[in-house]
């Protein structure tokens, strides 16, 4: 089994010498042996067959997933320990850890051992998987760790952009011409943008990581429906604002959101390994207050997430893979137009109490890349707490004023809660 990457994982994959790892931590109380780990991953691996894949390069250099007719086991890395933070030092760690993905899967395996707790930490290559089926493999481990017997199905894995796109739709003349003359358009547009000798040195990177109880996790959600806005729209307006205040007119009042493309394509499953994303930006009327600007922006998400189109967006990038070199020099060389890239993955629906163990807690994934800016703020919210990482570079945004935007984020929500309390 193989096939070609599309346009997007390609430029995630580069030419494979720098990183761009995703990590995924998480939290078991409860005794447990290597053998029961190193099963439970093959039974992922049997589930889903990129898992077992290699990257081969063919006669044009082009790169294909390519299943073995001999499945090279997930690797597992144990280490002691020794600290609540252990974690974070791993997953810093993982992050600027290349996958030597000619001999082995896009996919690893941490084991912080503890007595009676242990850490874990998935890492996969982004040109693997996105969030989404982070999180179903974190709930397919889990089960097959607690019962071993425990069935959990086996994927019909997509096979290239006619498993995504209808029939009618990609074989369309007007469709077909429509992305093609985007594509070109685009592909034009780019190498006409001017871009700097090098890349930025994004010198140190940081992680930053925080948590709300349970409390204040309720009364953040209820205040965001009282206001008849999402958690996302809230927390980006925050963001904004905290980017503003700390940053000055150094702020570019911009953020990215990944959007999750099975909200638009139903033929992508939540179990699909898969990493394709559509995205918004979200920015602020700095003349109103915060309560009205968030209307105007839950307004503005709402008209932008509703002109998304998965299919035409994968059929104009899969017209333009010739562009992909020039893409790819823009975003590592070009200068950065966004304070960062926000992703809310909301509420994890994964058990947390097994047979044998219980799961305390899903730390935030983290995640970070070589293509341009790498400040990144993922948040969510398992067994009633709202988690954070933020994720940076000193050559993008040092870490004092990253702190300084954390405490800022906290104080403004604290304040707008205080407030909703008040009246």
């Amino acid at each position: 089994m193989k096939r070609k990457l599309l346009f997007g994982e390609r430029m995630l994959l580069g030419d494979g010498t720098e990183p761009f790892n995703a990590v995924i931590p998480f939290r078991l109380r409860g005794v447990f042996s290597e053998e029961d780990i190193k099963y439970a991953l093959s039974r992922l691996q049997e589930k889903h067959p990129w898992l077992r894949a290699l990257i081969q390069h063919d006669d044009k250099n082009t790169p294909w997933f390519q299943v073995p007719e001999l499945t090279v086991s997930i690797p597992i890395r144990l280490v002691n320990r020794k600290s609540e933070d252990d974690w974070q030092e791993e997953s810093k760690m993982e992050w600027h850890s290349t996958f030597d993905y000619q001999t082995k899967p896009l996919i690893r395996f941490v084991w912080i051992k503890g007595e009676e707790v242990s850490d874990m930490l998935f890492v996969f290559h982004h040109c693997l998987c996105d969030g989404g089926s982070a999180m179903a493999l974190l709930y397919e481990f889990l089960k097959v760790l607690d019962n071993p017997a425990a069935e959990i199905g086996l994927e019909n894995p997509i096979l290239g952009i006619e498993d995504v796109v209808p029939e009618h739709i990609l074989k369309s003349v007007k469709k077909r011409f429509k992305a093609k003359t985007i594509g070109r358009l685009a592909a034009l547009a780019i190498k006409c943008i001017p871009v700097g000798r090098k890349a930025i040195d994004r010198q140190t990177d940081y992680l930053i990581h925080w948590k709300f109880d349970q409390a204040t996790s309720k009364q953040l959600i209820s205040h965001c429906k009282s206001l008849d806005v999402t958690v996302n729209t809230f927390l980006g307006a925050t963001v904004l604002e905290a980017f503003r205040k700390v940053r000055g007119s150094s702020a570019f009042n911009k953020v990215s959101c990944p959007v999750d493309i099975r909200r638009f394509a139903p033929q992508i499953k939540d179990d699909h390994i898969f990493a394709f994303g559509l995205m918004i930006v979200m920015s602020s009327n700095q003349k109103i207050s915060f309560l009205d600007n968030l209307r105007l922006m839950q307004d503005e998400v709402e008209r932008k997430t509703a002109k998304l189109n998965p299919y035409i967006t994968m059929m104009v990038m899969e017209s333009a893979h010739d562009a992909l070199k020039n893409f790819t020099k823009l975003l590592k060389r070009g200068k950065s137009s966004n304070d960062c890239m926000f992703s809310n993955l909301g509420r994890i629906q994964i058990p947390d109490q097994y047979r044998a163990f219980s799961l305390e807690t899903i730390f935030s994934p983290s995640v970070i890349g070589p293509l341009g800016n790498t400040t990144t703020m993922v948040t969510s919210t398992f067994r009633g707490q709202m988690d954070f990482s933020f994720m940076g570079s000193e050559g993008y945004l040092p870490q004092a004023e990253a702190l300084a935007i954390r405490d800022e984020i906290i104080d403004r929500i604290r304040q707008q809660l205080n407030y909703q309390e008040a009246s």
